[in-house]
């Protein structure tokens, strides 16, 4: 199920977490520990330590709204998706998972009512998916692997540089704990698809190791039954081992390698059957190959604060077959940074520096009119959080960056967060940001590179204002524990980079001599009483270019209404219902698409303290863009394929089985 319980317990700007046994905690949005008889309830209580913000401040004390997927989200979305984490990322008010390809099965992370290239993806702080290696695959991420994911909604480029203008998602990988952990989990679906996942983790002393294996494999299958495959076949194997070194208490190392080997095949059902004749001929081919090696080295009470090197080396490689034509391409990823946070009094001061890397070539065989290129940026920053009050906070960033193509960028941005009692917090945060012109996005990876034409000598960087606002309350309703969130936004972005028609059917990306501006607001409310959890969300976002027509931005739901239901029985079952509707999208000629409701159900058994059984159904009513209306038109031998506004892979039935030792 598209996690049953993951909205539900959500840890949004005013609540902690929640217990490992489950029971609903929530805890006031204030530097004071919880009532002693709200801690008896509990197994464990632990704090939501944000690593995203680079001073590891508590989630309560933060200027700037973060969501976070914590551990017991991690373990739940293992066994109900354990391939990869688009759908726990989906159930988000303002994320909206697109599909891009029917055949391949790749998707795009649209953010705020934003294309995907507007929001950063990092792995445990460092931008790792950048470029060519961010556009395919990109979600393939086992949440076996997480101990959570960081969610902040706006400009962040302050700290991260360029592509942070809706925001960023950090994926914090585990590390050892005070006891080792073994996990194994097998997983099979009604799609053909089987999981195979194994975690390890342990401490030697002053050494810790973490170890991810896991394999993926997937039949083709033809879901509306129009001789075309609605999802691939998929081989993906990954590994992840971690090494840590504690020197010293204050003193660690860690260096870390993964890799992911992936082939995903779709077209004709006939073809990937092995039977190919004059008329069917169409097939895509996408194999793929991640290699990065990452080191981190944290040295704490430095001069009263804390130093963090870290580095990453990565290589990408990939071909992209559409029957004879040809991408082929490799991408060599370097990032470097250093930064020091220190608090001091009332101030909690962060600065650093950083270098990212990109370089492109052409493989040996490439069919495209891409060129190569070679960028990097070098930048600076600087943050100052001012406690002017117990109540009061204030924090003030700026960054200035230089691109060896498209030159300086200059990034201030301003943070308040006012608690008037203990109940409620209002934040407020405005910054500026910038994404330098890039080959390869979301848009490009929808239109395919056949025809498209490399980037023009003139063209520049486009550059946002944003401002995000929510108040969050939490109080008690007798046995009932509530929270209530509201959030407003707005994003504007110049000179909006979009592909346009060339001579002889070619694309061009070119500047526009508008804006995008999206508006949006966002409100959810969670109602807990014992071992029952009840959430209400709705998301209106409204993301258009300001144009004489204000055309509407493509695959971007304008509305979002999702609940859940959740139930458990301590350490024995859980139950869950939830449903999702998605409204008001518009397609790639701003045409209006069929609203959809999505309905989910899960239940899940404890056996013993080792033993997990999951039963998920996604999808259950068969919500479907290829159910009505054809996924294709032209011939067998040349399709063109219709943009994808909704589900196309129809009901989904999967077991899983967990062991935990």
């Amino acid at each position: 199920m598209k996690q049953f319980i993951l909205a539900a317990f959500i840890i949004s700007a005013g609540a902690t977490g929640m217990a490992q046994n489950r029971v609903p905690v929530a805890v006031k949005d204030t530097t004071q520990q919880p009532p002693k008889d709200t801690i008896s309830k509990v197994s464990d209580l632990g704090e939501v330590i944000i690593s995203s913000t680079r001073n590891n401040s508590r989630i309560e004390d933060l200027p700037m709204k973060v969501e976070v997927l914590g551990k017991e989200e991690m373990i739940e979305e293992s066994g109900i998706k354990p391939g990869n984490v688009s759908s726990i990322l989906g159930d988000l008010s303002v994320i909206h998972i697109q599909n891009t390809s029917a055949v391949s099965g790749n998707n795009a992370i649209r953010m705020q009512g934003l294309d995907g290239k507007y929001t950063q993806l990092l792995r445990d702080g460092v931008p790792v998916y950048e470029g060519l290696s961010g556009n395919f695959g990109v979600l393939s991420i086992p949440p076996l692997d997480l101990k959570q994911v960081e969610i902040i909604k706006g400009s962040v480029s302050t700290l991260y540089g360029g592509g942070a203008i809706a925001g960023i998602i950090n994926f914090v990988a585990k590390t050892p704990g005070s006891k080792p952990e073994l996990t194994v989990l097998v997983n099979r679906s009604t799609l053909k698809e089987t999981n195979v996942n194994a975690y390890y983790a342990e401490k030697y002393g002053k050494t810790g190791l973490t170890l991810f294996a896991g394999v993926t494999t997937q039949n083709a299958t033809d879901v509306n039954k129009d001789g075309f495959s609605d999802v691939p076949r998929l081989r993906q194997y990954l590994l992840h081992p971690r090494f840590f070194w504690y020197l010293n208490p204050q003193t660690t190392f860690v260096a870390g390698y993964t890799g992911t080997i992936e082939k995903r095949e779709g077209g004709d059902m006939q073809v990937l059957d092995h039977h190919a004749d004059a008329i069917h001929q169409y097939t895509e081919v996408n194999n793929s190959e991640r290699h990065s090696v990452d080191l981190q080295y944290t040295q704490k009470n430095l001069g009263g604060g804390t130093l963090t090197i870290k580095g990453v080396g990565s290589f990408f490689h990939l071909q992209n077959d559409v029957n004879t034509f040809s991408l082929l391409g490799n991408q060599t990823s370097t990032y470097a940074e250093a930064a020091y946070h220190k608090s001091s009094r009332r101030h909690d001061w962060v600065a650093g520096i950083n270098n990212t890397g990109e370089i492109y070539h052409r493989a040996k065989g490439d069919s495209t009119l891409l060129n190569n290129y070679q960028y990097n940026t070098i930048g600076a920053f600087v943050q100052d959080g001012f406690h002017i009050t117990d109540q009061f906070m204030a924090e003030a960033g700026l960054r200035a960056d230089h691109h060896n193509e498209f030159g300086w960028y200059v990034l201030p941005r301003l943070a308040f967060v006012y608690k008037p009692i203990d109940d409620l917090s209002l934040r407020l945060s405005a910054g500026t940001g910038y994404k330098s012109p890039a080959i390869f996005t979301a848009q490009t990876q929808t239109l395919g590179y056949r025809n498209l034409l490399p980037l023009s000598a003139g063209i520049k960087s486009e550059r946002s204002q944003g401002i995000n606002f929510d108040g969050n309350y939490h109080t008690s309703l007798g046995k009932v524990d509530m929270t209530l969130n509201q959030a407003f936004y707005y994003t504007h972005i110049k000179d909006p980079i979009v592909p346009v028609t060339a001579p002889e059917g070619m694309y061009l990306l070119r500047n526009m001599p508008y804006a995008v501006n999206s508006l949006g607001t966002d409100t959810y409310l969670r109602f807990a009483l014992d071992h029952l959890e009840l959430y209400l969300g709705y998301n209106h976002t409204v993301s258009r270019y300001d144009n004489n027509g204000h055309t509407n931005i493509a695959f971007a739901p304008q509305d979002k209404f999702a609940s859940t239901l959740a139930y458990e029985i301590e350490e024995k079952w859980r139950f869950g219902i939830e449903n999702s509707w998605i409204g008001h999208q518009y397609d790639d000629q701003n045409q209006r698409t069929p609203n959809y409701w999505f309905w989910a159900a899960m239940v899940s058994r404890q056996l013993g303290e080792h033993v997990t059984l999951v039963l998920n159904a996604e999808n259950v009513f068969d919500a479907r863009q290829g159910k009505n209306t054809p996924l294709y038109t032209g011939t067998v031998t040349h399709p063109e394929f219709a943009p994808l506004w909704g589900p196309i892979d129809g009901r989904i039935i999967n077991m899983s089985v967990k062991v935990n030792l």
